[in-house]
């Protein structure tokens, strides 16, 4: 609906970045695991160790991890989260290379799919959430959204070949 008496309601935010807060059995265990696979760092952290806050280094945080204080809320958390998507900065070797280190530290993968788009690399971490590393393939912005509409938003399985090998 237009509001015509002042266009500048009609004007969507513009979001400069994300941030999301997930429910953990244990904020170390989790900040540890945060540390080691995205190379995050610890920015803050809450008294009794109720929530630590992690950063990629850009900004102050970027993940809040909050000990669940029930199974219930452990099970809310996961079960409305289907995934958070982490846009690399590279391409597809890039992915490739992340995947290999994913591999090598056992990080369950969820899936590797083709969105015409890019492709994305699911994986999950110590609590069961899903997160996805995902490579532009497609740059510009408008054939980025007629690719999207063209094929429907897919979700395609891909094979993708690790960098290097994993034992």
């Amino acid at each position: 609906m237009s509001n015509a008496s002042n266009p500048d309601l009609d004007r969507p935010p513009k979001i400069n970045r994300t941030h999301i807060s997930l429910y953990v059995k244990d904020p170390e265990v989790s900040a540890a695991w945060y540390e080691d696979i995205l190379g995050m760092q610890e920015t803050a952290r809450g008294e009794n160790l109720k929530w630590i806050f992690m950063s990629f280094g850009v900004k102050h945080h970027d993940i809040a991890l909050i000990k669940v204080s029930s199974q219930e809320q452990l099970e809310h958390g996961t079960l409305d989260l289907q995934h958070y998507g982490l846009e690399i900065d590279g391409d597809l070797t890039e992915l490739q290379r992340l995947y290999s280190r994913l591999l090598s530290k056992k990080v369950p993968i969820v899936k590797i799919t083709d969105h015409k788009v890019g492709i994305g690399l699911y994986f999950t971490d110590p609590d069961g959430h899903r997160l996805e590393f995902f490579c532009e393939t497609i740059h510009e912005n408008e054939e980025g959204k007629r690719i999207l509409g063209l094929f429907n938003a897919p979700s395609d399985p891909y094979s993708l070949e690790p960098l290097y090998p994993v034992e």
